[in-house]
């Protein structure tokens, strides 16, 4: 049994290998596990509770800083479901360590396996790795242990009632992907060609599968838009209407073909589009191949990252 020891005035003397054990219990700082211990008179159990309420101050107090950088993760099960996560940091250091890695997979894990219809509900839902917490819960801890703002941003769940879903990650988790397809053979060739399918999403960022998708609000706009820029333009000045209407048709489908997956020419050949290459892999493999539907997760996209002034935060942190 350890020796206890007292002060004079019954308090109890913290001693560096306390503090060590707390820190390997917790994962907080030396002078956090410290502080804690003093609080709570030495009392290991307490300073553990003493810190992850902290820790929740701690995370309350970070949620103002931009959390920018960070993972993708996706986790699949059986070939027919999967779950691709955003999980933000507030700088790429952080995001490189292995235990937020970790982190990031488990939140990905917990995603396949959940049936939350959003955010709030999955933030509610009991943590995976240690059912006495909820995922919020879990998400505070790992704040205070690694000491920056963190945010799992989001989610999306796919499951393919009448085929199998491929992943693509790159660039180490900047970019998560998910092609759903509905197919009657899933050998290794049709799991190859939507891997293929799910690189070029990751590489050209499509908005939709086929142009049938494309939503007639988004056409008239687009059209108004080449429509101003053809009026505008001194070349155009003495065409007929009949004519800047083609060109203007002309000039959409061509859009269109940019941002339709199926439509794009395909990256790994270019005399063939996307769709003419899942024909082709459909037919070597007597199969009944289409792409359902594709989820494209970019780390950080639609947030502004904080620039740090090195300069500034070290004469902050001096008091100057």
């Amino acid at each position: 049994m350890k020796a206890k020891h007292f002060m004079e005035d019954n308090t109890m003397a913290i001693t560096a290998a306390m503090v060590k054990e707390l820190r390997e219990l917790s994962g907080a700082g030396m002078m956090d596990c410290k502080k804690a211990l003093n609080e709570t008179n030495g009392d290991m159990e307490a300073a553990m509770e003493f810190l992850r309420k902290n820790g929740q101050a701690k995370a309350e107090k970070k949620a103002g800083r931009i959390a920018a950088e960070g993972l993708c993760r996706i986790a699949v099960k059986n070939d027919t479901t999967a779950a691709v996560v955003e999980v933000n940091s507030e700088t790429d250091f952080v995001a490189k360590n292995e235990n937020f890695q970790e982190f990031v997979a488990a939140v990905a894990q917990q995603a396949v396996d959940s049936d939350a219809a959003d955010m709030d509900a999955f933030m509610a839902e009991p943590w995976n790795v240690d059912t006495t917490k909820t995922v919020k819960e879990a998400l505070v801890e790992k704040i205070a242990t690694i000491g920056e703002n963190l945010n799992i941003r989001r989610f999306e769940k796919v499951t393919a009632e009448h085929g199998c879903v491929v992943s693509y990650t790159h660039g180490g988790g900047r970019i998560g992907v998910i092609v759903e397809a509905d197919t009657d053979v899933v050998n290794d060739a049709v799991k190859e060609c939507l891997s293929n399918v799910a690189m070029q999403v990751a590489a050209l960022s499509p908005k939709y599968v086929a142009t049938t998708d494309v939503p007639e609000d988004y056409k008239e706009h687009e059209k108004e838009i080449l429509m101003a820029q053809a009026q505008n333009d001194p070349k155009n000045a003495n065409k007929p209407a009949n004519i800047i209407e083609k060109m203007i048709t002309g000039r959409l489908a061509k859009e269109l073909k940019e941002v339709c997956l199926l439509e794009q020419a395909y990256v790994k050949d270019g005399d063939l589009t996307v769709a003419k290459y899942i024909e082709q892999v459909a037919k070597e493999n007597g199969a009944k191949l289409s792409v359902k539907k594709f989820v494209r997760f970019e780390t950080g996209e639609g947030l502004e990252k904080k620039v740090d002034d090195f300069a500034a935060e070290v004469a902050a942190q001096a008091g100057m």
